[in-house]
């Protein structure tokens, strides 16, 4: 009885460990929804079946219905690996346990992208401030709140250095996704929206034809290009198998370099950290300095101790 005892134990702890090395063996990867979960599918699955042949892991794909799903994935470990714009990154770095470590580079070498205003070509107006005069006429589309490009970037340069807020500038303002968006603007849903040029970029190459009924109103300076975050607490062998991945991916297989430029034109990556972050964390304090600077609401006193709280972090962003 003593016998079968120990070797019910033995036979449960092999089991336990055997499961054990099992689930470290496997990786959640979160990925935005800047479109569609089934068209991000499409995009990113051939990537993610080469990291598993290349890393020995599995790999099963997270799509969120919003940049917040990934976010919240990852703070829970439901997601230990994320591809995000840097805005979400941020707040992924700051509230999940999160970490930098690599960066998207394009097919032509570059590391940054622009945010955009577009509309469609049967706009009657051609520039930014022609909008914003007009805005109470229009219906506009700005990105998901965690979006980089789709919300932080024009909420700072289009909004925020003017003075004005987007619900107060037009007749009605949504959230979407940039391929929401683009597709609003093709169908004359939406008057004037927020959008990238890895979209546009995108547009033009898959559907040219769609792409030449869009015009661009605004462009942004560069944004830092996309990151590749995981936790913290990830397994050292498990992080040592994606950089070595990843770093290396696409550096000579042509069939890596279709997979990525089917995904957004990318031709590689890079090692990367949490500095890269850091004009986007200096966008998000001066945007919240222009909010403090017009707030009617504030005392003279209220005003200068949070203007010298948001200006003690920028100091402290190196």
């Amino acid at each position: 009885m003593r016998l079968v005892k120990v070797f019910s134990l033995g036979l449960g702890f092999i089991m336990a460990l055997v499961i054990s090395l099992s689930m470290a063996k496997e990786i959640n990867f979160g990925v935005i929804s800047t479109d569609s979960a089934s068209a991000q599918k499409e995009r990113w699955e051939p990537f993610f079946r080469d990291m598993e042949k290349q890393t020995g892991l599995t790999v099963k794909a997270f799509y969120a219905t919003d940049y917040a799903g990934v976010i919240e994935a990852m703070r829970f470990n439901k997601v230990q690996v994320a591809w995000y714009g840097n805005k979400a990154a941020m707040e992924a770095v700051d509230r999940a346990n999160g970490e930098v470590f690599a960066q998207v580079v394009f097919a032509d070498g570059g590391v940054g992208y622009h945010s955009l205003v577009i509309a469609h070509k049967d706009l009657p107006y051609n520039s930014l401030d022609e909008v914003i005069k007009n805005g109470k006429t229009l219906n506009f589309g700005i990105g998901d709140p965690n979006s980089t490009s789709g919300f932080l970037v024009p909420s700072y340069y289009v909004f925020a250095m003017r003075k004005i807020e987007a619900r107060d500038t037009f007749k009605v303002v949504r959230n979407a996704g940039h391929g929401a968006n683009i597709q609003a603007i093709l169908a004359k849903q939406l008057d004037v929206a927020t959008n990238n040029t890895e979209e546009i970029d995108r547009l033009t190459a898959t559907k040219p034809e769609a792409a030449k009924e869009i015009k661009i109103l605004w462009k942004s300076p560069l944004i830092p290009s996309d990151p590749f975050v995981w936790r913290k607490d990830l397994d050292n062998d498990i992080k040592e198998k994606l950089k070595k991945f990843v770093y290396n991916y696409a550096k000579t297989n042509q069939s890596e370099k279709d997979i990525l430029k089917n995904i957004y034109n990318y031709g590689g990556f890079r090692p990367s950290t949490n500095a890269q972050l850091n004009p986007i964390r200096q966008l998000e304090l001066f945007k919240d300095r222009r909010k403090v600077e017009s707030d009617t609401t504030l005392s003279d006193a209220e005003k200068s101790k949070k203007i010298a709280e948001i200006d003690g972090a920028l100091e402290k962003i190196k």
